[in-house]
């Protein structure tokens, strides 16, 4: 079994750019973006971290440069660490990051997954569509300047929606911030709402909200 310490200090014997990354729990280095996936297929081969947990991004804030940071969350099944590497996409309009499906085919939906909801495209993806949204959506939810209710768009169905005069409307539950009542033991009134009760599912939203 190799310690976290010690395949930290590996990684950077090996990859002199990556630095620390603050972390409340597990290692984290930060790379540039271009090693990442040599870093990972080091961390696999020669430290048994065998189990893709997670890849996912961070959007910086609209205005940030570098904007996106992708992130890698792996485990080793036998020496039971955990590590996590963050690389800062280098485009903010378009932000792409390494494909690593081929180390684990895990990463196939999680790679969908950030790309339908944050907009990182990862090449070498062998089938890169989205996964909880619908071909042609123009938006990535979870970016920051994405609003909490959403934005009206036209149904995934064109032929539809011009039949219907429908579109997707934003989420009833008018603009937010969503708050939860604290020491509600009914679960039901505990449940987040939002401040904004100015529209809701019978109430068109107002122009000025």
């Amino acid at each position: 079994m190799t310690a976290p310490a010690d395949v930290t200090a590996a990684l950077q014997s090996k990859f002199p750019l990556a630095t620390l990354r603050p972390s409340g729990d597990h290692p984290a280095l930060n790379l540039p973006i271009a090693e990442v996936f040599a870093a990972l297929k080091y961390l696999r081969d020669e430290f048994a971290y065998d189990f893709l947990v997670d890849v996912t991004a961070i959007d910086n804030g609209v205005d940030a440069s570098p904007r996106f940071t992708a992130v890698w969350h792996v485990y080793s099944t036998t020496g039971h660490g955990y590590v996590r590497l963050a690389a800062d996409c280098l485009k903010d309009e378009k932000p792409v990051a390494p494909s690593v499906v081929s180390l684990w085919a895990t990463a196939n939906w999680h790679e969908r997954e950030a790309f339908d909801l944050m907009g990182i495209v990862f090449e070498n993806h062998p089938d890169l569509r989205r996964i909880l949204m619908w071909d042609g959506y123009p938006y990535h939810p979870l970016r920051k300047d994405f609003p909490l209710a959403g934005i009206q768009t036209p149904l995934p169905d064109i032929e539809v929606g011009e039949l219907t005069g429908a579109s997707v409307k934003p989420a009833p539950m008018m603009g937010g911030p969503f708050v939860a009542s604290s020491g509600e033991m009914n679960m039901t009134d505990a449940e987040p709402s939002a401040k904004d009760e100015s529209w809701n599912e019978r109430s068109e939203k107002p122009a000025t909200a």
